[in-house]
């Protein structure tokens, strides 16, 4: 539970952010957030393991991009509450120096995250919309990090399943890459909807699905193909697209998600 409130919070409202922090077992975030927290643990009582889950996807996957891609400048749109083991912390971990632009346009986030950040010369956060790649890209901070001639990871981490299919997810994400370099990578983490491969889970996904929508105003439970498609014309790396813990897991994991398991799937790709 948060101790104090930011100015001009409006805490009686949810948030997307709040929530996740909330299971992620964080303390920024308010009743309004436990509640709509509290409905979605009714129907996927292992929502914390999917959480966790997602949050080493990411620590795998920016380690990755870090140490075996030499990657050395990341943007993470839709960056949330900054929580243990956030992107500057395991890329400069690898590569010190390494430059990361967080973005986000939660008022909380950006309180917490300019607090964090307010003494680091190579990281910095942008407060924007991911509805509106060009103003994330032309944005003076992202510019003053970002050298475009080089390659980024584009990091995507549980944001694009907060679009709707009118708001055209993929062609959001085809804005953001456009400019960056070849040998760029995109990290993409997204609620999955299995379908008839896995009713039970299905049903649990359209529930979830519901909760979202009526009381955050946003979530969208995707199929594979309907994924796979933010991926096209790049180059899936391996395994492709799985449940965030068969992407190359790591000794130290611990998320062992159960009927989520199947709700939450990864992937990264390369632009050639």
């Amino acid at each position: 539970m948060s101790e104090s409130t930011p100015h001009g919070i409006d805490t009686t409202k949810p948030s997307v952010s709040r929530v996740y922090d909330y299971m992620l077992g964080g303390k920024d975030n308010y009743e309004a957030d436990r509640q709509v927290a509290a409905m979605a643990l009714r129907i996927a009582p292992d929502a914390p393991e999917a959480a966790r889950a997602n949050r080493e996807f990411l620590g795998r996957t920016v380690r990755h991009l870090a140490a075996e891609v030499g990657i050395r400048q990341f943007l993470d749109v839709g960056s949330g509450l900054p929580t243990q083991g956030n992107v500057h912390e395991i890329a400069q971990s690898v590569a010190p120096g390494a430059k990361v632009v967080y973005v986000d346009h939660d008022p909380v986030v950006l309180v917490h995250g300019r607090d964090l950040l307010a003494a680091d010369q190579t990281t910095t956060i942008v407060e924007a919309d991911v509805r509106e790649p060009g103003k994330i890209l032309d944005d003076p901070k992202t510019r003053g990090l970002i050298d475009f001639d080089r390659p980024v990871g584009l990091l995507l981490f549980a944001i694009l399943h907060h679009l709707a299919d009118a708001e055209n997810p993929a062609g959001v994400v085809a804005d953001l890459l456009r400019p960056l370099a070849p040998g760029s990578h995109v990290v993409i983490s997204h609620f999955h909807n299995p379908g008839e491969a896995h009713p039970e889970v299905s049903e649990q996904a359209y529930a979830a699905e519901n909760i979202f929508n009526d009381h955050l105003g946003t979530g969208r439970w995707r199929t594979r193909e309907e994924i796979l498609a933010f991926f096209d014309g790049l180059e899936l790396l391996e395994p492709g697209l799985v449940p965030l813990p068969e992407w190359r897991p790591g000794a130290g994991d611990h998320a062992a998600p159960g009927i989520t398991y199947h709700t939450f799937v990864g992937g990264v790709a390369r632009k050639p």
